[in-house]
């Protein structure tokens, strides 16, 4: 008995001890799991209540630093804009301002020129960087991505500027005609000669306000409030009609082909502004005794058809480097000669708004001494299309004459035709 009670006191003894044991590791257990991580020092448990939420909402890129200058929080805008890698503020002049900010508790704010990332071409990045104690050892960095407002104030400032000198030029020559006219009062040639070319620096002004108006027009109103199946044998016929005077002066034939009964899908006063001002351009730089063509054709896309409308003439051509800026407002590729011709620099601004508010593109091929095309691409009406009675002809040529689309090409150079190569446009 006595051996039997020594064995169920051990037992009991180790039982209590087990037991003891698992106790104390569940309890060890409970403390390492309440113990903060390295991870949890520096993300939401160090981060006051709601900021976090707070950040995540904000359109500023927004990062939080601790008192060693690691990274707590950062936005995503933040790491695309590179603030933050590897954990660390990457921008020097904004670690030292949260250091300063740090020490004293002074809310401070800087505009910096950032290299952009990626880009190999020096562009900088305008931005605006904020920086604010957060609590007691948090400082908050809010940064404003400046550098597309910079680009529109910029292009304001030229806007602004060169519509001043536009404007000053024919309004000046108006003034010293004036008083050409007053002084020639006992020479009546005289006096016909400066009304000529008051007459001439009027057209001018009226012309440049005319556009200035169409541009706006075209920025500010929906095209496809107001849209309806704009029928291209007719816009091509209206930009014909409007340069006609022109190009006869100068002895130049237009000639119009292509697909007939195509319909696009727009606006249809800014459709026939936008051609006619390519129609105008190809006829205003063309010599003399030289051909201008305005042809439309269907080419498929991978959203739906398109309807391509192309100018092509035989003019001076346009040098590589400024075919990039050639859509720019008041940009010349020759001003001595815009002046000549009485051209804004506005043309074909605006024919790039319309192009682009009717989901489409203008695009330029050209050569020096050779000639340029033009090239509006729109969105086929597609619906108005299939109920388009077929086979009504080519579109009727100036001259009384008809050139379909496929021998259109003989208008122009080899190198400048439209058909049957197109790939030659860009």
């Amino acid at each position: 008995m006595d051996v039997n009670a020594a064995v169920a006191a051990l037992a009991a003894i180790a039982g209590v001890c087990t037991g003891v044991i698992a106790m104390l590791a569940f309890r060890w257990s409970e403390r390492d799991q309440a113990r903060p991580t390295r991870t949890s020092l520096h993300t939401d448990a160090v981060l006051p209540p709601g900021v976090d939420t707070v950040l995540s909402v904000l359109r500023s890129s927004a990062v939080v630093l601790d008192e060693s200058d690691s990274v707590v929080k950062a936005s995503s805008a933040a790491y695309a804009l590179g603030l933050v890698r590897g954990g660390k503020l990457a921008v020097e002049p904004m670690l030292h301002m949260a250091r300063d900010t740090r020490r004293d508790g002074e809310i401070r704010q800087v505009e910096l020129d950032l290299p952009r990332r990626g880009t190999g071409r020096g562009e900088a990045l305008a931005v605006s960087a904020r920086v604010a104690p957060l609590g007691s050892r948090l400082v908050l960095l809010l940064v404003e991505d400046l550098t597309e407002a910079r680009r529109i104030e910029a292009v304001r400032r030229d806007f602004v500027a060169n519509v001043s000198h536009e404007l000053k030029t024919p309004t000046g020559a108006l003034s010293l005609l004036s008083e050409a006219v007053m002084d020639a009062s006992d020479d009546p040639e005289a006096v016909t000669r400066f009304a000529g070319r008051m007459q001439i620096e009027a057209t001018r002004l009226t012309n440049l306000v005319q556009e200035l108006i169409d541009l706006s027009r075209v920025q500010n109103d929906d095209p496809l409030e107001d849209a309806e199946p704009v029928r291209v044998d007719e816009l091509v016929a209206e930009a014909i009609d409007r340069s006609r005077h022109p190009a006869s002066t100068k002895q130049i034939t237009m000639a119009a082909g292509g697909t007939a009964d195509l319909y696009v899908w727009g606006n249809r006063g800014q459709l026939a502004a936008a051609l006619g001002n390519l129609v105008e351009n190809a006829v205003n730089y063309s010599p003399a005794r030289t051909r201008v063509g305005i042809a439309g054709r269907r080419i498929a896309a991978p959203g739906g058809d398109l309807i391509e409308i192309a100018v092509t003439d035989q003019g001076i051509g346009i040098s590589e480097k400024d075919r990039e800026r050639v859509f720019e407002r008041f940009y010349r590729v020759d001003p001595a000669r815009s002046r000549a011709t009485g051209g804004t620099g506005l043309g074909l601004a605006i024919v790039k708004h319309v192009a682009a508010s009717h989901g489409g593109e203008v695009t330029v091929w050209s050569s020096e001494g050779q000639g340029s095309t033009f090239t509006l691409r729109l969105p086929e009406a597609g619906a108005v299309r299939d109920r388009a009675s077929a086979g009504r002809g080519p579109v009727t040529v100036d001259e009384d004459e008809d050139v379909p689309y496929e021998t259109f090409s003989s208008a122009v150079p080899e190198s400048q035709a439209i058909v049957p190569a197109p790939e030659v446009l860009p």
